[in-house]
């Protein structure tokens, strides 16, 4: 039975409006994970007397990150489910056999490969060395400390962060793209630029645009999300790696 035909009437069959979700559900994502960030961050960092980020301990950097991935994959669940047919079917969220080695290695050849490549211009031309880089990510893994922070910074980063960004930057973000007709060029581009920008750091930008850029042609190509979450968390645990083995 077609879905879109009503039961048990007499009239002619009519197109489903659904999915209507789009840039406008997008931008309320964004807002509402930097204004729960922002007020859980003022929350807790009051009772505990720190004034910024850095002084936050890894527990409490993993604590902070809860609403902003509430505000990105909430927002794109809540919208599918309500507006939608479900995120499994408007964003494809499946993976196959082959997802995992293929998207695994592709991350990391990304994150060794690639990323180095593309940097060593840029590292030249403004003076540059791949320590201040890498010096995000090392503040970050200098506050993991013992055994038990660097777990909870591999979860954080190899297994949460990836799926929760893939369905909000390469579901909700890059299918709304589709829908405004955008070309395929554009709907790369754009998705890309915004995953990249909403990180918040000016030397990384380029490379997270690029990276992006890899992920949605995956998303298009394959037409899910499963090989884009496993490069992701390939990308981010050779980033684990290599901060962990150069402590």
């Amino acid at each position: 039975m077609n879905p879109s035909t009503p039961v048990g009437t007499g009239a002619q069959p009519q197109q489903l409006e659904r999915p209507w979700w789009g840039l406008g559900d997008v931008a309320v994502g964004i807002i509402a994970s930097q204004f729960f960030s922002i007020l859980v961050f003022a929350v807790v960092a009051g009772a505990a007397g720190w004034e910024t980020t850095a002084e936050a301990p890894i527990w409490a950097i993993a604590l902070l990150q809860m609403p902003l991935w509430i505000g990105l994959g909430g927002t794109a669940w809540w919208a599918s489910q309500h507006k939608g047919f479900g995120p499994v079917v408007d964003f494809s969220i499946s993976s196959r056999l082959l997802d995992a080695p293929v998207g695994l290695g592709i991350g990391v050849a990304c994150q060794l490969v690639l990323l180095p490549v593309m940097y060593w211009p840029i590292l030249r031309l403004f003076d540059l060395t791949t320590d201040d880089l890498a010096e995000p990510a090392r503040e970050l893994s200098d506050r993991a400390g013992d055994t038990l922070g660097w777990v909870v910074l591999g979860l954080m980063v190899v297994f949460v962060a990836p799926v929760v960004e893939e369905l909000f930057y390469r579901g909700l973000v890059l299918r709304s793209l589709e829908k405004r007709r955008w070309p395929r060029w554009a709907v790369v581009v754009g998705s890309a630029a915004l995953f990249a920008a909403m990180h918040f750091q000016v030397l990384q930008f380029p490379g997270l645009f690029v990276f992006g850029v890899v992920l949605a042609l995956m998303t298009l190509i394959t037409g899910r999300l499963g090989p884009a979450i496993w490069a992701h968390a390939g990308f981010n645990g050779a980033t684990v790696v290599l901060l962990y083995t150069s402590r």
